[in-house]
């Protein structure tokens, strides 16, 4: 079947089924509410206005963590449930969610200190029920980080934390959910609520593609929009609660920043936790933690100055390597749901999240990746009682066991395909062409996967495709303009576009690259040596 074909047949399940359960939104936080619903046999579907995890959960730091620094504030609740996630997550679906540890030079004059920041781990790792840190001298932290800089240079604490596909994780959980029953559809936006003496009993949507609007019925109605979610709230008389920050990125070859760990700092310019380390077969540098001002429907993008600020955090720990914007193959920027609790340092601001129901409208919001899966059961212990349901919390597993696949294929495809794929590996291996086992340039991906989504995997806009499917848009120079010949040869004829619906999307898709996804003009970027010199040197833009 055509993918538009399949889209239309589930625009039609949509329209004519009665709901137990419908999601507004597509990233993280209402896949879980999805997947969550669905495991317990309610009848739950989801839309989202643009493309599954378009938003926050597909330009985070794509850390599954516990918040170590979460501690510094006293966050003790955040950091405990986090923690416990993490470790459930690890143990579900160790090949999405994967191991990774973290070097943290000790130096003479920097904060925090060894003790101080050994104590933080402790705690950590007690929250865990593990050991994962220890503490090594000067000589060993350069065998562990060859090129570190060595000024002032004690030694470094070593500790483990979890990193992700953050938009992979988001289509596991919605593929979890959908093997259980349940109905994903993107591009179908919520228009507004539909209210039966005064209470949400459903809601108006519109179809993106054809402009079709349809009136859905659900006994409960969960708004998971992350940051948007004021604008919903604002429907049935909720008053604004977020503030929403924006946290940049940037993205570098391995080759010029090769580091075989993630490397933590607190930046010398204010003192904000900043890392660098390998992903995907790139290394990425984040992030910046600021009050976004911009509209929040158009995408976000960095500024100069926060290109500067990531450039002298990586220049600060290796200066020998003397990287610069032009080094740069991409960066990426996201705003974050959090929420305002008058706060003036945005670092310091609560990443906890909270879970209300306004006149039938259940909102989910704030919180974090790691913990998608508690939120989505404070929200359908919430929705239980509209619904006539039972509910109870339960320790039921996110993800499926990942298939078996045959010893004798090369283990990072096997790896690779267990993460992306889960159950269902084995039967993607035997529909891909020996061609199409190769791996992408310049990523740890795989021709196979750019085949797979364009058949099965809900892609209506070529950014759909290189942006989220697969990461080729954030982890190569110009979006992987380069490959674009072979994945239009590959993916066309999939997808059922004709020459000029192509010649569109790729317009389409190259212009969002250089306006969201590139660096700004070099000659607009300030130098990154004025974000050296300690607290009160050169601000970084809020707007």
């Amino acid at each position: 079947m055509r993918a538009a074909d399949a889209r239309a047949a589930r625009l039609a399940r949509l329209a004519a089924e009665d709901w137990d359960i419908l999601v507004i939104g597509g990233g993280i936080s209402g896949a879980g509410v999805l997947r969550e619903a669905a495991r317990r046999s309610w009848k739950a579907a989801l839309v989202e206005q643009r493309d599954f995890a378009w938003g926050t959960s597909s330009r985070s730091s794509k850390l599954v963590h516990g918040g170590l620094r979460y501690l510094k504030e006293g966050q003790l609740r955040t950091t405990l449930h986090s923690v416990r996630e993490r470790q459930r997550l690890l143990a579900e679906a160790p090949e999405l969610i994967e191991r990774q540890s973290f070097l943290f030079a000790d130096r003479r004059g920097r904060k925090p200190g060894r003790w101080l920041f050994q104590l933080g781990l402790a705690i950590y790792d007690r929250m865990a029920g593990e050991r994962s840190h220890a503490y090594h001298d000067a000589a060993a932290t350069l065998r562990l980080a060859p090129g570190l800089s060595t000024a002032d240079l004690r030694g470094s604490m070593v500790y483990r934390d979890a990193k992700t596909d953050d938009a992979r994780l988001v289509w596991r959980v919605l593929m979890e959910a959908e093997a259980d029953g349940g109905l994903a559809l993107n591009y179908v936006a919520a228009r507004a609520p539909v209210l039966v003496d005064g209470r949400v009993a459903g809601l108006e949507v519109q179809d993106a593609e054809t402009g079709i609007r349809y009136d859905l019925r659900a006994r409960a109605v969960v708004n998971a929009t992350g940051v948007w979610a004021d604008k919903l709230r604002g429907a049935v008389g909720g008053r604004p609660m977020l503030r929403p920050l924006r946290g940049s990125h940037l993205v570098l070859p391995a080759w010029r920043l090769p580091v075989a760990q993630a490397i933590s700092l607190m930046h010398p310019h204010d003192g904000r936790p900043v890392f660098f380390y390998p992903w995907e077969g790139a290394t990425l540098v984040g992030t910046t933690d600021l009050d976004h001002r911009d509209g929040l429907e158009r995408e976000a993008a960095i500024t100069p100055a926060e290109v500067a600020y990531l450039l002298a955090a990586v220049n600060d720990q290796f200066p020998g390597l003397a990287i610069g914007p032009a080094d740069v193959a991409a960066s990426y920027a996201g705003v974050r749901p959090v929420l305002d609790d008058g706060t003036a340092n945005p670092s310091a601001a609560g990443r906890d999240h909270v879970v209300l129901d306004e006149r039938g409208l259940i909102s989910v919001t704030g919180g974090k990746l790691t913990t998608f899966r508690l939120m989505a059961e404070d929200a359908l212990a919430l929705a239980a009682g509209r619904i006539g349901k039972p509910f109870a919390r339960d320790a039921g597993p996110v993800f499926r066991p990942a298939a078996a696949l045959d010893a004798r294929l090369p283990a990072a495809l096997r790896h690779r395909l267990a993460a992306r794929y889960g159950a269902a590996a084995a039967t993607v291996l035997a529909e891909a062409a020996p061609a199409e086992c190769e791996q992408l340039p310049g990523s740890d991906g795989y021709w196979l996967e750019l085949r797979r989504a364009a058949r099965a995997e809900a892609v209506v806009h070529l950014d759909d495709l290189l942006l989220r499917r697969s990461r080729i848009g954030i982890l190569l120079p110009e979006g992987g303009r380069a490959l674009l010949p072979r994945v239009r040869a590959l993916c066309q004829p999939v997808l059922g576009w004709d020459d000029a619906h192509w010649d569109a999307e790729e317009a389409r898709y190259l212009a969002l690259i250089a306006n969201h996804y590139s660096l700004p003009p070099l000659e607009a970027i300030p130098d990154w040596q004025g974000y050296l010199g300690g607290e009160g040197g050169a601000p970084v833009s809020t707007t």
